[in-house]
């Protein structure tokens, strides 16, 4: 019971709940264990500090942060417009909104996932 508050205590699940594939994550962990609530990206969108430090941390690319199926980001062109602009400019339109954001997101004293693949999970959480 204590490694679970302890597991819990330490992670940040961020989703949309009326996403699938959050709903999924959300399923996977608790299957393993881990009661962190989802916090709720469209109302609770992250912050751009909050981008930064997870981007750095993550050492995954910027661009994977970005939900590049959502329609705000079709609807916005952000494919061409990305390449060309600076990351701080890229943290503060993130923080724009929510729905920018690829979610589910997991962040944890290990790493820090975007998308929910579920092998990626299992080894972050194990």
């Amino acid at each position: 019971m204590r490694e679970e508050h302890h597991m819990t205590k330490d992670i940040l699940f961020i989703g949309y709940p009326k996403c699938s594939t959050c709903q999924k994550a959300e399923k996977f962990l608790r299957a393993h264990g881990c009661g962190a609530p989802m916090r709720d990206i469209k109302a609770e969108p992250p912050t751009a500090d909050e981008l930064r430090a997870w981007h750095e941390r993550s050492g995954l690319p910027l661009k994977r942060f970005f939900n590049t199926s959502g329609l705000k980001y079709k609807e916005l062109g952000l494919k061409d417009k990305l390449p060309a602009m600076t990351e701080e400019e890229q943290y503060a339109l993130l923080a724009t909104d929510g729905m920018l954001v690829k979610r589910p997101l997991i962040i944890t004293p290990k790493g820090i996932l975007t998308g929910f693949r579920e092998k990626e999970w299992a080894e972050l959480l194990s």
